[in-house]
């Protein structure tokens, strides 16, 4: 809707534009003047010029633009193509570790309502985010995560995502993380 918008900006912009520059020089060459540095032709001449300035002007803005928005676009689908590259290749160690996370929700014996939140919680989202995602209220929401963190002997969200995820190492780390 909105690129529909600005296709007929642009059209107008080009229809006055022209319409300047095709309607001044009509003028110009139907007054046949006798002297070109009058007030009147230099005044025409000038404004023709200036409509011709304002169209090159906005050619190349627009030419630019859609340069922008294709390169763009060309490297949002790069993108996505190595988004989905690490997925595929992530894909299995994924799996294992949502498994693993199933297997510790099911030892700390979580309804299904609690997995929810402690899932929710262990990607970050906030309370009240989980709360909209999950049709609960917000007060639910931090109802089950106590119970999560009860279960789990857990003090907070924190030690959750630190159960979990302490071990994940990035390559060329060591693991020690020195205190500042």
């Amino acid at each position: 809707m909105e690129q529909d918008d600005h296709e007929k900006l642009r059209l107008i912009l080009v229809i006055a534009l022209v319409s300047i520059i095709v309607g001044g020089s009509i003028d110009l060459l139907m007054d046949q003047p006798e002297d070109w540095l009058s007030f009147h032709v230099v005044f025409e001449t000038l404004m023709i010029a200036g409509a011709l300035v304002m169209a090159t002007t906005l050619w190349l803005g627009w030419w630019r633009s859609v340069q922008s928005v294709d390169e763009l676009r060309r490297s949002l689908e790069a993108r996505q193509v190595e988004r989905d590259a690490w997925r595929s290749s992530a894909e299995h160690a994924l799996e294992g570790l949502s498994q693993a996370i199933d297997r510790q929700f099911d030892a700390w014996e979580l309804t299904v309502a609690e997995r929810d939140v402690a899932l929710l919680l262990l990607k970050g989202h906030s309370h009240k985010a989980i709360a909209k995602h999950t049709g609960r209220s917000p007060q639910t929401v931090r109802q089950h995560a106590a119970v999560v963190y009860r279960k789990g002997k857990l003090s907070g969200r924190a030690e959750l995502a630190a159960f979990f995820l302490e071990d994940l190492m990035l390559p060329g780390t060591t693991g020690d993380v020195d205190a500042a």
